[in-house]
């Protein structure tokens, strides 16, 4: 065993998460997934899970079974508020995707305060909310204050002490970024905001099961997150979203559907919007893919978002250390505290070498325009993974002359 190989198994023979890499479907042969920022492995109970509400429920209970899946979007955002997020009970819903859950809010704000008719974000925050947001402002004749951000180390926030003034209803920016993993601090960001009067939509997308968000703790106003990276829900599985307790009768969502009303199933012809978190829904949930969203919980909620945490900065710590020598441009965050669950490289041929190093077993994410980006999940990645991974791409990196 090489040098590297045998400090790969002390770390491994330390791991107390170690037994939980067992609880995920496993990788074709001997693949190395660093691409949990994309799409979370699959949990091994997951099948199970959906089994019995496909023949159970759906197959022996047929349209009865519709009784037990009304407050599905309410148990399910209960769960992750406890597991993920450090929320209370009757603060997170799941339901429609990211994009949809942004909308509503960042609209029911602006609509809350005619006043104010500007929302702030970054320009590397992903695409999606980047649009979603500009259409809200456009829609009501404000405007979206786009705050230039360093793409490897994340926005000063002595710009966005300078943006948001009184005219600002909303800030709005991924927790973790999409593209290098700078970690905001939230408590920080939460004191600019308040102090001009303003609200702050986070999306969590690649934080929440990555990171200890403790929504609660730190007095976050909203949020929204898609559930399939760090949460392990699987493709098409619905989103979340959180609405501090307070603030839940101050803002009126835009989407009116019957989810949403207060009387569900009295099928009344005016609308009048649920007095709790469920006022922030509109229509039938994905079943299928909702009760998905367990699995991958419960695997977390064992492991524990601090240990977790822990081995997630062990982790890219380590990928980071092994990688030094190949000469991939480090563009992320340097510290691995400072940053999530990944890590980012540039490189100027970035788009060419991802699908090279598919083709030796490392499978790894792109990101415009020059970026790879490795996320070594800590529930399903093994020190032995990383140091496998960092050899063979050396070995990509030399022979292709790239």
């Amino acid at each position: 065993m090489t040098v590297i190989g045998n400090d790969a198994a002390l770390r491994d023979a330390a791991d107390p998460l170690a037994h939980l890499r067992d609880r995920f479907h496993p990788t074709p042969g001997d693949a190395v997934y660093l691409n949990g920022g994309s799409l979370g492995r699959l949990p091994t109970a997951t099948a199970g899970i959906v089994d019995h509400v496909v023949r159970a429920e759906w197959g022996d209970g047929l349209a009865g079974a519709r009784t037990t899946w009304f407050d599905m979007c309410e148990r399910m955002g209960d769960r992750v508020a406890e597991v993920a997020l450090g929320a209370h009970p009757g603060e997170v819903v799941v339901g429609d995707c990211t994009s949809v859950n942004l909308y509503k809010l960042a609209a029911a704000v602006l609509d809350a305060d005619p006043g104010r008719r500007a929302i702030v974000t970054d320009d590397d925050n992903f695409p999606t909310d980047q649009y979603v947001l500009a259409g809200v402002a456009a829609e009501r004749g404000g405007t979206l204050r786009r705050l230039h951000t360093d793409p490897d180390r994340g926005l000063d926030l002595d710009l966005l002490r300078e943006a948001v003034d009184d005219d600002v209803a909303l800030v709005s920016l991924s927790l973790v970024s999409c593209r290098s993993g700078a970690l905001f601090d939230i408590a920080e960001v939460q004191e600019i905001a308040h102090a001009a009067g303003a609200l702050v939509l986070w999306d969590l997308s690649h934080a929440a099961g990555a990171v200890p968000v403790d929504l609660a703790a730190n007095g976050a106003d909203l949020a929204v997150g898609s559930t399939y990276k760090h949460l392990f829900a699987g493709p098409g599985a619905p989103a979340f979203l959180y609405v501090r307790r307070d603030l839940h009768t101050v803002l009126a969502q835009p989407i009116h559907g019957w989810y949403g009303h207060r009387e569900q199933l009295a099928m009344r012809g005016d609308y009048e919007a649920d007095p709790t978190i469920r006022r922030f829904l509109t229509g039938s949930p994905p079943i299928l893919s909702a009760v998905a969203i367990e699995a991958g919980l419960a695997v977390i909620a064992e492991a524990g978002l601090e240990a977790l945490r822990a081995k997630s900065v062990a982790l890219t710590g380590y990928l980071q250390e092994l990688l030094e020598p190949t000469g991939l441009r480090l563009a992320s965050p340097v510290d691995p505290a400072r940053r999530g669950a990944h890590v980012t490289y540039g490189h100027p041929r970035s788009a060419q070498l991802v699908p090279l190093l598919a083709e030796n077993g490392v499978f790894v994410d792109y990101s415009v325009p020059d970026r790879l980006r490795l996320t070594p999940a800590p529930l399903s990645t093994r020190f032995a993974d990383v140091a496998t991974a960092a050899e063979r791409i050396r070995g990509v990196l030399e022979r292709s002359g790239l």
